[in-house]
Parts: structure tokens; C-alpha cells; sequence
């Protein structure tokens, strides 16, 4: 099974640092660039449409916001996936999130587990349900 491969769009390069180990850890994800601002992650997906399978995307960036990332790759393939992770998990911002079009959001602090899990279980079925 290839590794899947992740756009990861986070301006904190300690965050970074530790989220792009974790994920090739897993034995299933390859993070393939990243982002800091929105205009770079908007930059990055328009000129890579369909070579990602998942998108992390956090909300604050240091130029931008995260739901402008989730706006624009609204037209991505039925396969490819967009999550946010995010330390503002509010109800107010997960709301926003799902509009925006988000296929999921987890907590930072709270809810990496789950993350994990979630990348683990669209490498094993890319597509989406019915």
C-alpha cells in the first residue's frame, strides 16, 4: 500500500516539527509540503490539484486563516480529504469548519488520537462513503 500523502498547512515549526515524524511513525503518511500562510497553502494546492490524498490545515496562520484553505480546495477529488487541527476546536469554530468544508476537525490538545486514527483509516479506504 502506498503512503498517503499529506499537505500539511501549520505555521508553528515546533508543531511541525512533531507532526511530520508522528504521521511517517504511523507507517502510512508521507507529508509531502507544507505551508505556513494561507496564500502559500492556496499557491501549493492549485499547482499539486490531485497529487495529495489529506490536507491538515490549522486556522491561524501567520498570514490568512485556515478556512480560506478549506474554501478554496472545495473542489478537490472525491478522494482527496481536508481536516483541521487546530488548539481553537470550539463548537463556534467547528461549525465554520464543517461549512467550509472540512471533513473532520480534531483539538490539538486534545484529540490527537482520534487525528491519528482518522489518518490511518483513509489510508485503508481512500474513498469516500456512499
Amino acid at each position: 500500500m502506498a503512503a498517503l500523502s499529506v499537505f500539511l498547512v501549520e505555521d508553528n515549526p515546533r508543531i511541525r516539527a512533531h507532526l511530520v515524524p508522528a504521521l511517517a511513525d504511523l507507517g502510512s503518511a508521507s507529508v509531502m509540503a507544507t505551508a505556513e500562510t494561507e496564500a502559500q497553502a492556496i499557491d501549493w494546492l492549485a499547482k499539486h490539484k490531485g497529487e495529495w490524498d489529506l490536507a491538515v490545515v490549522d486556522l491561524f496562520l501567520k498570514e490568512g486563516h485556515g478556512l480560506g484553505v478549506l474554501e478554496w480546495a472545495l473542489g478537490r477529488e472525491p478522494r482527496q480529504r481536508v481536516v483541521v487541527l487546530t488548539n481553537s476546536a470550539t463548537e463556534a469554530m467547528r461549525t465554520a469548519s464543517k461549512q467550509a468544508g472540512a471533513d473532520a476537525i480534531f483539538d490539538k490538545s486534545t484529540e490527537l488520537e482520534e487525528f491519528f486514527a482518522y489518518c490511518l483509516n483513509v489510508h485503508r479506504s481512500p474513498q469516500p462513503p456512499a
